[in-house]
């Protein structure tokens, strides 16, 4: 890993501040299906949200609509004060202030791993060449694979890619992270230095909204935990309430299932 991660060595630094990303009253249907119902959600710049909830339950289909990759029905979405437009300009322009890690890389298969995190800053940002490649590299070795920058994609492992997906977005200087399911697609040994990467992100202060199946990062990463099931907001707490009191029913349920007894 990066010597430029902090050490995990306490608890997450509390850098909280105004409402970077604002969700109210979001509705949203595929179909017959109502896959967002009467979502009201903030995210405060500095704070890192894990969502969690069964399958099903509209986690992905939430932070997805946050950067409009998934339109609403009714309600408003804003982020950093400006509410999300349709298309166009300003939906390019916000979509550089949202950085987006998916589940499978996304990476350009015909790029080398410099090329892919030099892309945006370069086409959407205008940077030069050589200030982009200078910036990315500082990002790469910030992540761990400063040392794989002319490999291509395919001569990485799942782990390295994923952290170049990573970089891609942080490359953009977002206001706000994103990341779907970023550990999903991985083999079991490579899932930590990806969420080492994440941690090391959350103790530098980058708002994050994170959906995740790992417990662990849960609460060591988290200020909050927002549980989710069949598309609405059950319950939000801190990670140490959410784990050993949660409120609900449906929550408790869902821990039973997934935490060792």
């Amino acid at each position: 890993m990066s010597a430029s991660l902090p050490e995990d060595t306490g608890p997450l630094p509390h850098r909280i501040g105004e409402p970077i990303v604002t969700m109210e009253h979001v509705q949203k249907h595929f179909g017959d299906l109502h896959v967002l119902r009467d979502i009201n959600l903030e995210v405060a710049k500095g704070e890192v949200v894990v969502v969690l909830g069964p399958s099903g339950s509209g986690k992905s289909t939430l932070i997805r609509t946050i950067n409009r990759l998934e339109t609403i029905d009714s309600g408003t979405i804003t982020v950093d004060g400006k509410e999300l437009p349709s298309e166009g300009k300003e939906l390019a322009r916000l979509r550089a202030e949202v950085g987006m890690v998916f589940q499978s890389f996304n990476l350009f298969s015909h790029k080398s791993i410099l090329e892919n995190v030099t892309l945006g800053p370069t086409k959407v940002r205008k940077l030069s060449k050589a200030e982009a490649e200078k910036e990315g590299m500082q990002i790469l070795e910030r992540v761990g694979v400063a040392n794989q920058a002319q490999k291509y994609p395919a001569q990485l492992s799942g782990g390295q890619q994923q952290r170049v997906a990573i970089a891609r977005a942080l490359a953009m200087k977002p206001k706000v992270m994103l990341f779907d399911e970023p550990t999903s697609a991985l083999d079991p040994e490579m899932v930590q230095e990806v969420l080492d990467v994440m941690v090391g992100l959350a103790r530098q202060g980058m708002t994050m909204l994170v959906v995740t199946h790992e417990m662990g990062f849960a609460r060591k990463a988290a200020n909050r935990v927002v549980f989710m099931d069949e598309g609405q907001i059950i319950e939000e707490a801190e990670p140490q309430a959410f784990f050993t009191s949660p409120t609900s029913d449906r929550a408790r349920d869902f821990l039973s299932k997934i935490l060792p007894r």
